[in-house]
């Protein structure tokens, strides 16, 4: 399957309007919208009415999300993926509660259900949120539902970034990319302070720098979403300066757009599983520091 592009989600309502529903799609963009877009997809999928959720129809009411199951990558304390409500042919799988990522065991457990006959006779579909958090032997197993879907069966991938992922199971899945809303962003008191640091960030010293990384020192599961809100925060700050920059005609951004690649790499590095979060924060810290010194 060709990968496609999208800046909304009205390429998921074209599909829905139009019946012509791919295998898989990728959603990726800042905060909640990919998990949110692929929830209300999945959930018209299954509806009753073109064009849902409608809300009304007994589906809706099935998949109406409740409170949520937590899972357990393991499967020793808890299930390895849940129903999207009470909706036997809706699934969700995301990372077990305090775990890092999701696990081969989890994909293999989806694997399984989706290859059962459909309870209802209709469509099935599946959510992987945190979708960046699979690892390796993770994504080889969910190439094998990629490459031979199972008939009537959609497949949903929510991720904050794409750049983990496999080239081979991006290229599978048809794409969807939520932009960021810098003035929801700077809305937020966290981001709000990391903002407030970063402007004063070019005379700051290198012990100042270390030390705001050791606050991300800890526990990976722990730490690792916000080392995500940070990085997220210092690309919209990067990217406003960057505009501000060519705005007042200033000659060379050049450090400044490198500083940017390294937030990008440093996102990537993030997926990765043993990537320590502090020394991620550490290196785009850096990196901002010295954009900052032109």
């Amino acid at each position: 399957m060709s990968t496609a592009s999208g800046d909304s989600p009205i390429l998921l309502q074209r599909s829905l309007e139009s019946g012509r529903i791919h295998s898989a799609y990728l959603l990726s963009g800042p905060g909640s919208a990919p998990q949110d877009a692929a929830l209300d997809f999945v959930r018209a999928l299954v509806c009753q009415r073109p064009g849902g959720p409608c809300g009304e129809c007994l589906d809706c009411r099935r998949s109406r999300p409740g409170e949520p199951i937590a899972l357990d990558g393991t499967g020793r304390k808890g299930p390895l993926l849940r129903h999207v409500g009470d909706h036997a042919d809706l699934f969700w799988i995301e990372r077990g509660e305090g775990g890092t990522r999701v696990t081969i065991g989890q994909v293999r457990a989806l694997q399984n259900a989706l290859h059962l006959r459909s309870t209802e006779g209709g469509r099935r579909a599946a959510v992987i949120a945190d979708a960046e958090h699979l690892n390796q032997e993770a994504q080889n197993a969910l190439l094998r539902i990629l490459e031979e879907p199972p008939p009537q069966t959609t497949l949903v991938l929510a991720t904050t970034t794409a750049t983990g992922l496999l080239p081979t199971v991006r290229s599978r899945c048809q794409r969807v990319r939520f932009e960021a809303d810098p003035t929801a962003a700077q809305q937020t008191p966290e981001c709000a302070a990391t903002r407030a640091r970063l402007d004063g960030i070019a005379t700051a010293a290198i012990p100042e720098l270390l030390d705001w990384a050791a606050e991300y020192r800890g526990a990976r599961a722990a730490v690792v979403d916000g080392v995500e809100v940070f990085l997220e925060t210092a690309s919209l700050w990067m990217r406003d300066r960057v505009t501000t920059a060519v705005r007042e005609s200033e000659a060379d951004v050049t450090r400044d757009l490198d500083a940017f690649n390294t937030l990008n790499d440093c996102r990537k590095t993030l997926s990765q599983r043993n990537a320590n979060p502090q020394m991620v924060v550490e290196r785009a810290l850096l990196a901002l520091r010295e954009s900052a010194l032109r």
